[in-house]
């Protein structure tokens, strides 16, 4: 049931978050950058909404791993979440390809700046996003309630800064599909070492800054991800 989610969430995600720019490309701009950032944005919000509570809604290799680095999820089962992840995201992309063919290429995240500057971008706007998800996703003193809500936004804020130098993936699936797709595997390393890096540090990071117990008044019964 949990993989089964996955798989169906990071498909979901992965199908909208690219179609965006494809269309973009397809018809002469016509989602805008904003309109970019909505797709991903709303998509990881409703993914959340309807199927947090199954499998904890990651979507996202870079979020496994960092769970699991800091005991938020077993290890034993990042191999399986990441092989969700990845095969989702490849499903998705060639159904992409299918209905929007030629115009595959629109959808793969591919830096307009220097390397460093790219990989320093999918770094920090991972890290913005970790941040967020740690916080809603495993303290109970957040409002678990708005968790969709806090994610997606961090999602379409992120790629309003960085969509256009970088792509705004944080998802190291978000580029692997439809690199591989479209064959097109410009600075993919990029992709895959940056957002994990920023995943790992970001949600170390608010796990230093958090309240402890003893600080902090009782905490409020909500719900968020599935803790």
């Amino acid at each position: 049931m949990q993989l089964g989610a996955e798989f169906v969430g990071t498909f979901i995600l992965i199908f909208a978050a690219t179609a965006g720019p494809i269309v973009n490309q397809k018809y002469n701009n016509a989602e805008t950058l904003i309109g970019n950032a909505a797709c991903a944005g709303l998509a990881v919000m409703i993914i959340i909404l309807s199927t947090g509570h199954i499998s904890g809604a990651h979507l996202n290799p870079s979020l496994t791993i960092a769970f699991a680095a800091l005991r938020h999820f077993p290890w034993v089962q990042v191999p399986a979440y990441i092989a969700a992840q990845v095969s989702a995201s490849i499903c998705a992309s060639f159904a992409l390809k299918g209905v929007f063919h030629p115009f595959m290429s629109g959808g793969v995240t591919v830096p307009s700046v220097s390397t460093g500057q790219a990989f320093a971008l999918e770094f920090l706007i991972t890290f913005n996003l970790l941040f967020v998800v740690t916080a809603v996703a495993t303290d109970t003193r957040a409002v678990g309630e708005l968790a969709g809500i806090a994610v997606g936004a961090t999602v379409m804020l992120n790629i309003l800064v960085a969509g256009p130098s970088s792509g705004g993936s944080m998802n190291p699936v978000r580029t692997l599909g439809p690199a591989v797709a479209a064959g097109n595997y410009k600075d993919i390393w990029i992709y895959l070492v940056a957002p994990t890096l920023g995943a790992l540090v970001g949600a170390a990071t608010y796990t230093a800054v958090k309240l402890r117990d003893e600080e902090a008044d009782p905490p409020r019964q909500v719900r968020s991800f599935r803790r």
